[in-house]
């Protein structure tokens, strides 16, 4: 419904590309970042998009969105520069990513939001509408239904056709959007075709076992795995480290090792699912090797204050692959718990000073 200040490229991390601006600069500090505006972008009533609609739109989603709120918290201020540049101020200087999550602003209309509805009544774009908002992007509302179903129609005079982020795409007149709420009608629909035409699966066991519908059995549906290269979705149990126990990092070890993921993977997942070995597991950001270059150069000024292995010992989380395995790491487990200071008495794992 609303264009932004840049688009990110899908293809390119950290990469975005003009939109409502058309330029931008920062100096050398990145304590602020200036936009330029598009002379054409403009609203789907024909007004144009102006330096008073980005910063209006500034202020009141920091205000009021808690999403936006977080994204924008290095974010200061936004003032006009010129009738078609605004300047953000940044809190913090150095930072070379602040200048593009600022061009990730959607610009709202300020002129339609604090005008009147068809009944008088004043807008309030903190509470929710009934009423199609003003939009300025290729597609407009054209018809809802309220938790049932948006129709959106694509605006044949879009400002920004023509730009190169947006040649060769949006090519649908009309697009309808249907909301099923409950999963399991979701999954019907799907197999029975007409609502839901594509389905990504979140389910080992379904993707194991429930495929065998009539369409999937014609040669309807497709069912097929894709290697992404996004960061891979983290599923683990997390440790509170607010909690005494939980501060210690043997106890913490010594919880993560006897965790059989090998097991668990087999018996409740059919095999499919890979254990988390990096928050960044799947980019180039992942752990690998030991630290070296840059980053044993930045680790090494805190040496005293981490632990020794991680310059010697790469870390890996342990394989149970066989009744020896399970036996060894058990073993390693409760040597550090007794490191901790915890030891096994009467079969439970107690302090060994308090009992």
């Amino acid at each position: 419904l609303y264009d932004t200040l840049m688009e990110q490229a899908t293809d390119e991390g950290s990469t975005s590309h003009p939109l409502i601006a058309d330029a931008y600069k920062y100096p050398d500090d990145y304590s602020s970042a200036t936009y330029r505006l598009d002379p054409r972008a403009k609203w789907h009533d024909g007004q144009p998009i102006t330096v008073d609609d980005v910063i209006w739109s500034f202020h009141v989603l920091k205000a009021n969105s808690p999403q936006y709120s977080r994204y924008f918290e290095n974010v200061t201020d936004a003032v006009a520069i010129s009738d078609r540049e605004v300047e953000f101020h940044f809190n913090q200087k150095g930072n070379r990513e602040l200048p593009k999550i600022i061009g990730d602003l959607a610009v709202l209309p300020k002129h339609w939001w604090e005008g009147t509805d068809a009944n008088g009544k004043k807008r309030d774009v903190t509470k929710p509408t009934l009423e199609i908002p003003l939009g300025s992007a290729a597609y407009k509302i054209a018809s809802f239904k309220p938790g049932s179903e948006i129709i959106w129609q694509r605006v044949p005079d879009y400002w920004a056709a023509k730009l190169p982020v947006k040649i060769g795409r949006e090519n649908f007149d009309t697009r309808r959007y249907t909301y099923i709420l409950d999963d399991n009608a979701a999954w019907l629909a799907f197999t029975k075709g007409g609502l839901e035409d594509i389905n990504r699966e979140y389910s080992s066991r379904k993707w194991a076992t429930a495929y065998n519908f009539p369409a999937f059995q014609a040669g309807d549906v497709i069912k097929k795995d894709f290697q992404t290269q996004a960061p891979e979705p983290m599923q683990g149990f997390v440790l509170n480290q607010r909690r005494p126990l939980f501060q210690d990092r043997l106890v913490r070890e010594a919880l993560t090792i006897p965790f059989d993921f090998e097991s668990m993977n087999r018996t409740l997942f059919f095999g499919f699912n890979t254990r988390t070995s990096s928050y960044f597991q799947g980019t180039e950001l992942a752990s690998n090797g030991l630290p070296q270059g840059k980053e044993l150069e930045i680790l090494e000024k805190y040496r005293d204050k981490l632990p020794p292995e991680l310059f010697t010992q790469e870390f890996k989380l342990p394989v149970y692959d066989s009744p020896q395995a399970e036996r060894k790491y058990l073993k390693q487990a409760v040597d550090l718990f007794a490191k901790a200071g915890w030891v096994i008495k009467g079969g439970k794992m107690v302090n060994a000073k308090t009992g």
